[in-house]
C-alpha cells in the first residue's frame, strides 16, 4: 500500500486521472479526508445499509481533491496519507460486510456492533494487525475459521448474537486478552479454551451450559469470568485453583453447593445469587482471604459457618432471602464490613427492627452478643455416655477458628489442665480466664507466650501478679479489672495497665517507669494525686482514665502531656477545671491546663 502511494506520487500525470470508483453520498467527502490524516473514520449511526466502494478502497484510490487542487500546499498532500487503522460501523443497518475488508492490512481495530449481519466474510482472517474486533448485537450463527487466523487479536466482542457453536480451534487466539460470548445459544465450550493462556476477561453469561470443562483452569492470566445465568449445576474442582481469579459470576444457575477455593487468595468477589445452594460450609470461605464482596442473595442456605469471621476484607455480604435462622455474632468482627443485607430470612435472634436501623446498628449488636456466643457454642456437640468430662466443656471451635482460649464465669478456683491441653499446635492469640474463683495467674499460661497477645483474668480473686507473664513476649492487653491485687510487679511494659476498680488509693509508681505504655485506665479507684512531669516522660501514652477517683486538684502540667489523645476525668472533687470544660473533650482540656501553667 506505501509502494502504491509512493508510485502515485512518482507520477504526477496520475493525478489528473479519475479512477473508476462508485461515489459514496451517505459519507460525506470532509469525513474521508480527516480519515485519511488521522487513520480513523467513525460511520456510526448513519442508516447505512451497505459500506460504499470509496470507504473500503480508502488507502488505495487517488482522493477527490487530488482533482481540483493543484497547488498541493502543505496540508493537501493527500500522497503522504495514513492508512486506516480503526473503522467504526456500529448502529446502522448493515446486513453483511464486504470481502473487501481485506484492502484495509492495517485495521487494528474494527467496530461493527448493533448492525444486523447474519455471517462475516472470510477475509477477515486477512487483517494480521487487526487486535480488536467488536461484531456484537448482530445476528450470527457462525463465526468463519479464518478469523482464527488473528494471532494478535487481543479483544473478541461476540455477545448478543444467535451463535450455538464454536469453532474447535479457538484456542489458536492466544494473544486474546478479552473475550465475550455471553448472550448466545451456546451449549459448551470448547476444549481449546484451555490455550487461551493470556485471556484476562471471559464472559460465558447468557447461554444454555449445563458444565463447565474442567481445562478452563489452565487459563493463568484469568482475572474476570462470568458464568451468570446457564444451567450449570456443578463448578469444577479445577475451577477452584486459578490463582489469578479476582472476580467471579455464578448467579442464576442451578448450583447446590458452591466448590472450595484452596488457591484462589486473589478472589475479590463472588456473585453466587439466585441458584438452590443449600450448605455453605467453611471449607468454601477460609480461603477466601481477599474477598470484598460475597452475594449470595435469593439460594436456600440454613446457616452461616463461624468461619465467615476470616474474611476480614469483606466490605459487601448480601444473604437476602435465604433460609438462614441464625447468623455468627463474630460477623460484627469484620472490620470493612459496610453492607449486610438479610432481608427474607427467617431470623429468630434478631428484632425485625433492628434489621432495619442498617448495617452499623446490626455489627454493633452482633459484636455485643460475641461473649455469648462464645461461651455457649452455636453448635455444641451432644453429651452422651462416650462423652469424656472436659470434652463437653472445651469450645475447639473457638480455638482453632476464633483463636480464643475461652473458660470464663466458670467460678472455678483453678483452670483444668486439659483447656491447656486442647490447645496443642493450635497457636491462640486471646486469653478469656475472667469471672471465676483464680487466686493467682495459672502457671501453665506461659505455655502461650508465642502467639498470645491479649489476656483477661479480671474478676478473679487474684493478690498478686505473677512474674510469669513477662514471659509473653506478644502481650499488648492485659486486664486484671476487679481483681484484689493492690500493687503491680516492676516487669509490667508496654501494653495497657487495665486497673479500673482496684481500690488503689495512689498512682501506682511503677507505671512512671514504663515509658512504653499506650493507656493507663484507673477509673473508679481512689488515687488522690497523679505526677504530671513523669506522664510527660511516657511518649507512648494515649489514654488516661481517672474518672471517679479522689484527685482535688488537676496539675496544671498536665497538659503539657502532648501525646495524650484520650484524657478522662470526670467524677473527681476537683474544682477546676469546671463541668463546661471537660465536656468540650480532651483537646479544650488540655489547652486550659496549659492556659494555668505559671510564667
Amino acid at each position: 500500500m506505501a509502494a502504491a502511494r509512493r508510485a502515485r506520487a512518482a507520477d504526477p500525470s496520475s493525478v489528473f486521472r479519475r479512477e473508476a470508483v462508485e461515489p459514496g453520498p451517505a459519507v460525506p467527502q470532509g469525513l474521508i479526508r480527516a480519515a485519511r490524516k488521522s487513520g480513523q473514520l467513525n460511520l456510526s449511526g448513519r442508516n447505512l445499509s451497505e459500506v460504499p466502494q470509496h470507504v473500503w478502497r480508502i488507502n488505495l484510490d487517488t482522493p477527490e481533491e487530488a482533482h481540483q487542487n493543484l497547488s498541493f500546499g502543505a496540508a493537501d498532500r493527500w500522497w503522504e496519507q495514513t492508512d486506516l487503522t480503526k473503522l467504526i460501523l456500529a448502529s446502522n443497518k448493515l446486513q453483511c460486510l464486504s470481502e473487501d475488508v481485506k484492502l484495509l492490512p492495517a485495521l487494528t481495530v474494527l467496530d461493527v456492533h448493533d448492525n444486523q449481519l447474519t455471517s462475516l466474510p472470510s477475509a477477515l482472517g486477512q487483517l494480521e494487525n487487526l487486535q480488536k474486533l467488536d461484531v456484537s448485537h448482530n445476528k450470527l450463527k457462525s463465526i468463519p475459521e479464518e478469523l482464527l487466523q488473528l494471532s494478535h487479536l487481543k479483544s473478541l466482542l461476540l455477545h448478543h448474537n444467535e451463535l450455538s457453536v464454536l469453532p474447535d480451534g479457538f484456542g489458536q487466539l492466544v494473544s486474546l486478552e478479552e473475550l465475550d460470548v455471553s448472550n448466545n445459544h451456546l451449549t459448551d465450550i470448547p476444549t481449546s479454551f484451555a490455550l487461551l493462556i493470556n485471556l484476562v476477561r471471559l464472559s460465558l453469561a447468557c447461554n444454555q451450559l449445563q458444565s463447565l470443562p474442567a481445562d478452563l483452569s489452565a487459563m493463568k492470566s484469568l482475572r474476570q469470568l462470568d458464568c451468570t445465568k446457564n444451567y450449570l449445576e456443578t463448578v469444577p474442582s479445577k475451577l477452584a485453583t486459578m490463582a489469578s481469579l479476582e472476580q467471579l459470576y455464578l448467579r442464576k444457575n442451578k448450583l447446590r453447593s458452591l466448590p472450595e477455593f484452596p488457591s484462589c487468595k486473589l478472589l475479590k468477589e463472588l456473585h453466587a445469587g439466585e441458584n438452590q445452594i443449600e450448605i455453605l460450609n467453611a471449607e468454601n470461605l477460609k480461603h477466601l482471604i481477599s474477598l470484598s464482596v460475597l452475594e449470595l442473595r435469593d439460594n436456600k442456605i440454613k446457616s452461616v459457618p463461624d468461619e465467615i469471621a476470616l474474611l476480614q476484607k469483606l466490605e459487601r455480604l448480601d444473604l437476602s432471602n435465604n433460609d438462614i435462622s441464625r447468623l455468627p455474632y463474630t460477623l460484627g468482627n469484620l472490620p470493612q464490613l459496610k453492607f449486610l443485607a438479610l432481608e427474607g430470612n427467617p431470623l429468630r435472634t434478631i428484632r425485625r427492627d433492628l434489621l432495619q436501623k442498617g448495617t452499623q446498628e446490626l455489627l454493633k449488636y452482633l459484636r455485643s452478643k460475641i461473649q455469648d456466643d462464645v461461651t455457649t457454642s452455636n453448635e455444641e456437640p451432644p453429651v452422651t455416655a462416650m462423652t469424656l468430662p472436659s470434652e463437653s466443656r472445651i469450645n475447639m471451635h473457638a480455638i482453632t477458628t476464633l483463636k480464643l482460649l475461652e473458660y470464663s464465669e466458670k467460678q472455678a478456683a483453678v483452670i483444668p489442665d486439659e483447656m491447656f491441653d486442647a490447645v496443642r499446635s493450635n497457636p491462640v492469640t486471646t486469653v478469656n480466664f475472667s469471672k471465676n474463683q483464680l487466686s493467682e495467674v495459672p502457671p501453665r499460661i506461659v505455655e502461650l507466650k508465642d502467639s498470645v497477645c491479649d489476656v483477661s483474668l479480671a474478676f478473679n480473686k487474684i493478690s498478686s501478679v505473677s512474674p510469669e507473664l513477662c514471659l509473653l513476649h506478644k502481650l499488648t492487653h492485659l486486664d486484671i479489672r476487679f481483681v484484689t491485687c493492690v500493687g503491680l510487679p516492676f516487669w509490667v511494659t508496654h501494653f495497657h495497665a487495665c486497673l479500673n476498680h482496684h481500690l488503689l488509693k495512689v498512682f501506682p509508681s511503677v507505671l512512671y517507669r514504663i515509658p512504653a505504655l499506650e493507656a493507663i485506665l484507673l477509673a473508679n479507684n481512689q488515687v488522690g494525686a497523679i505526677d504530671p512531669l513523669q506522664l510527660q516522660k511516657m511518649d507512648k501514652l494515649g489514654t488516661l482514665d481517672l474518672q471517679n477517683n479522689d484527685l482535688l486538684q488537676v496539675p496544671p502540667e498536665l497538659g503539657n502531656c502532648e501525646t495524650l489523645r484520650t484524657l478522662l476525668l470526670e467524677g473527681n472533687p476537683f474544682r477546676t477545671p469546671r463541668a463546661a470544660i471537660l465536656a468540650k473533650g480532651t483537646a479544650a482540656v488540655l489547652e486550659y491546663l496549659r492556659s494555668r501553667i505559671p510564667t
